[in-house]
């Protein structure tokens, strides 16, 4: 059944993807400044093409969860949104404090934005991923205080289902670990420390739990399998990433002046860390396997499928094969890191993203699915985009190895940036593979556009 208020979820779904085409050109942009140092300088420096990126993919997932939350939560509660208008205040309110933001990172100085927007007031700027100024941290906190009452209130008035409950968990989580992005001691230990709260937490904690929450929702829907035993599943998987993830926060401590036995608690919980993304693509299967139906959005089968397991090998066997304290101790901020990063965040949150996307958009324009047609387009954007980045993260690879080889582990290491130019061929495999990837993510875009044949709105 649908629920009017679903709707408010709508323009959420059209921002995420537009700020995600902003972050892959970005991510362009500074891949081609990996290989040509002075592009786009001074206009658009690296430091700022970073920020502008990372800020980005951070934003655009937000609104990705937001909207699924807003679609999701009524149709599990069985009553509509809390109050529909307060979600579209808060999605303007989001989207324009987000966009001034990146044109400030854009057009200020950095020191100079922080001293404009009240840094020296309470100094929480300079920190990577939680570069925002002041004043949009409070707005974010506002944003979320009111994004998560709306959703309890929905809840209370309605239906309690284990689906919507760990999705809360998740986004309630998700603020309360935000908070500590306000917490900036002058110790750069502690500092670290505490950074890492906000970061790790987020992205191998209580973001897993929102994961999973999607993930149960679109299976039920698509495959008609009992909602008792997604449940299980569903249990299962968010114990193992609670207990996985929190201890394995350990792993960042490893060298930033935090006692010794972190090597061995980081290292056991993090080793353990996969498990629960092969739980999540045995249950993917699972359920697609004992479908009772053959829903006639396939396009959205298929993005929960690769789901699993893109975000099993980027941030499982990604994520293993680097965070053994004495591997770690060569391979930490080389390349390698940044290919875990790249799969890691596309297979378990971009991709649950574009599949809730996927399920829920046809709907709210009143269809069951898109044409055959537009979804033909849509699972070639699948294929483009998820190879691509799966040949991404084996080119960073292969220039993290070589990397770790010249720079650290050989007889003779070389500097930093002689080893850089040594490994800038994959940095061009890397730029052209991501020009793919952007007309994969372009196609998506455009499957949204494609007219066929019109099919009524499910129940």
């Amino acid at each position: 059944m649908q629920y009017k208020s679903q709707a408010v979820a709508k323009p959420y779904f059209i921002a995420a993807i537009g700020l995600f085409v902003g972050q892959i050109l970005f991510g362009l942009i500074m891949g081609l400044q990996y290989v040509i140092g002075d592009f786009l300088f001074p206009a658009i420096p690296f430091n700022v093409a970073r920020m502008v990126h990372t800020n980005l993919l951070i934003v655009w997932l937000l609104f990705g969860f937001m909207g699924a939350a807003y679609y999701m939560v009524p149709e599990e509660s069985e009553t509509e949104l809390w109050s529909p208008k307060l979600a579209l205040a808060m999605f303007w309110i989001f989207l324009v404090a987000g966009a001034l933001t990146i044109v400030g990172y854009l057009t200020v100085p950095y020191a100079t934005l922080a001293e404009y927007t009240g840094n020296n007031i309470l100094s929480t700027m300079g920190r990577e991923f939680l570069e925002q100024p002041l004043l949009t941290k409070i707005g974010i906190v506002v944003v979320a205080l009111a994004f998560l009452l709306n959703l309890t209130m929905t809840m209370l008035k309605g239906r309690k289902t284990s689906i919507s409950m760990v999705l809360m968990l998740g986004l309630w989580g998700l603020a309360v670990f935000f908070l500590f992005s306000f917490y900036n001691p002058d110790n750069l230990v502690l500092d670290k420390f505490y950074w890492w709260w906000v970061v790790h937490l987020w992205v191998e904690g209580v973001w897993e739990l929102i994961l999973g929450a999607l993930l149960a929702f679109v299976l039920i829907k698509v495959t008609g399998v009992d909602r008792e035993v997604i449940e299980k599943w569903l249990y299962v998987i968010i114990t193992l990433t609670l207990i996985t993830g929190i201890i394995g926060t350990g792993h960042h401590y490893f060298w930033i002046g935090t006692p010794g036995y972190w090597q061995w608690w980081g290292s056991i919980f993090s080793a353990l860390e996969p498990i629960p993304f092969f739980a999540m693509t045995v249950f993917a299967f699972n359920m697609v396997n004992r479908r009772r139906r053959e829903h006639p959005n396939k396009a959205a089968t298929l993005w929960a499928l690769g789901t699993g397991v893109m975000s099993f090998l980027g941030a499982g066997v990604w994520g293993f094969l680097h965070t053994l304290a004495p591997v770690n101790y060569y391979t930490h901020g080389t390349q390698i890191t940044a290919a875990h990063g790249h799969m890691a965040f596309y297979g378990a949150y971009a991709m649950v993203v574009l599949c809730i996307i996927s399920y829920a958009m046809p709907l709210l324009r009143g269809r069951a699915a898109n044409s055959n047609k537009a979804q033909v387009m849509e699972m070639w954007s699948f294929w483009l985009m998820t190879i691509s980045m799966v040949f991404i993260t084996l080119f960073l690879t292969a220039a993290g190895i070589l990397q770790v080889w010249l720079q650290r582990y050989s007889d003779t290491p070389i500097p930093f940036m002689q080893a850089q130019d040594q490994i800038s061929l994959f940095y061009w495999m890397r730029e052209w593979t991501g020009v793919i990837f952007l007309i994969g993510l372009v196609v998506y875009v455009a499957s949204f556009f494609v007219k066929g044949e019109e099919k009524a709105a499910s129940a």
